[in-house]
């Protein structure tokens, strides 16, 4: 299975480690400071120049992959299965 992180950008579900709300997680400082270090050592793909709302980690061939996503977390959870399309919040 594959799932569309926005635009033209479609994955391997397999590869997929983590679905992360890029709001509410850069609350955390060592979080800012993980994606800057992502950023400077050229594994952050920003998938639009739109805001992002979702980051996604990856691991594809041993190699880390982190894409900035402008699809909310909560939607590429649900296209991807991991939340239980029955599950009311």
């Amino acid at each position: 299975m594959f799932i569309h992180l926005g635009e033209d950008v479609v994955i391997p579900l397999k590869d997929v480690i983590s679905i992360m709300n890029l709001e509410t997680s850069s609350y955390s400082k060592k979080t800012k400071e993980f994606l800057k270090i992502a950023e400077d050592e050229g594994f952050l793909n920003k998938i639009t120049d739109k805001e992002p709302k979702s980051f996604i980690f990856t691991i594809k061939d041993n190699q880390t992959i982190i894409y900035l996503s402008p699809i909310s977390s909560v939607t590429l959870q649900k296209r991807s299965g991991f939340i239980d399309k029955n599950l009311t919040f």
